[in-house]
């Protein structure tokens, strides 16, 4: 018997290429290979990020200070950079950084029983005011000239953030597909009192996770810093809200439990080819947030809708 095709699997995908047929006929400048490592180059910090957001969302959680985490590592790495600071050691500093603000954020949600939206909507306010007075409210110059390849370099004709952004994502799906470790994120967010009973260390879990997604978050503000070659304390505000977008537009459940790294990069494409298509037509940055938010309240609803589906087939 021939096997029934499930195409609502690649809708995601359809949805990728009709809006890269569509920007490319409206505008003569998309589809130009200048235009493509463009957008490929502007998604590698929420790329790198979305990764980490995923094993977040994946265990029934959210992270909404990533952006701050972002910032702050970006004016903290500069200011060290512009103090005589090696670059490495600077680089070490903010991921550090980002490594200790995931604990923290663990150990609200573990020990305190915080909702994680709660719990990480307080730290993204609290860094993004260290952000500012790291920096004083403006931008941090002295960064070392070698300092940016990491950002503004090439590897043959690919950006350096790009390769970084691929690498992050192969890491990612190892862990998730190939290790013990990426069962027990699944098994978490799918039933935490079935995984408990079963030995698995539920707060281990999250507290890596969280950890996870603080370097990761950490390393996109150290890229960002040699890609504009300043430290900015707005750096990575609002990316929080493409990053989640990115996860649930790939089929990360809200609930936790279900998706794939694979669905996750073409929820990042989509919203690195969206926000490209809408800058080159012209489109109102204010209009870019009302499509934006648009587009993350009907990837949610879409997948509530998914999730009361399937739960109803199950009963029947």
């Amino acid at each position: 018997m021939k096997k029934k095709i499930d195409w609502s699997k690649y809708g995601i995908l359809a949805a990728l290429i009709a809006l890269i047929v569509f920007f490319s006929i409206v505008t003569d400048s998309f589809l130009t290979s200048v235009n493509i490592m463009n957008v490929l180059r502007q998604v590698a910090i929420i790329g790198m990020c979305s990764v980490g957001m995923t094993f977040v969302i994946l265990t029934g959680g959210i992270d909404l200070s990533v952006g701050s985490v972002i910032g702050v590592s970006a004016v903290t790495a500069a200011t060290l950079m512009g103090g005589g600071t090696h670059p490495v050691l600077a680089c070490l500093a903010a991921l550090v950084i980002g490594f200790v603000v995931g604990l923290i954020n663990g150990a609200l949600i573990n020990e305190l029983d915080m909702f994680p939206m709660i719990a990480t909507l307080g730290m993204m306010t609290a860094l993004r005011g260290v952000a500012y007075l790291v920096s004083g409210g403006k931008p941090v110059y002295g960064i070392p000239k070698s300092f940016l390849f990491l950002g503004q370099g090439y590897i043959s004709y690919f950006p350096v953030p790009v390769i970084i952004m691929i690498i992050v994502f192969i890491l990612g799906f190892i862990i998730l597909n190939k290790t013990v470790f990426g069962r027990t994120v699944y098994g978490t967010g799918g039933n935490q009192e079935a995984s408990r009973l079963s030995g698995v260390s539920v707060k281990k879990v999250k507290y890596q996770i969280y950890a996870i997604e603080g370097i990761l978050a950490a390393a996109a503000g150290i890229i960002l810093v040699s890609r504009v070659n300043s430290g900015q304390p707005a750096a990575g505000q609002s990316y929080e809200m493409d990053i989640i977008t990115a996860c649930v537009l790939g089929g990360v459940s809200i609930n936790g439990g279900e998706g794939k790294i694979t669905g996750v990069i073409v929820g990042v494409l989509i919203m690195g080819v969206l926000t490209n298509g809408m800058i080159l037509l012209n489109v109102n940055e204010f209009w870019q947030w009302v499509v934006k938010g648009a587009v993350l309240i009907l990837a949610v609803a879409l997948d509530k809708i998914s999730q009361k589906y399937k739960a109803k087939v199950k009963t029947v």
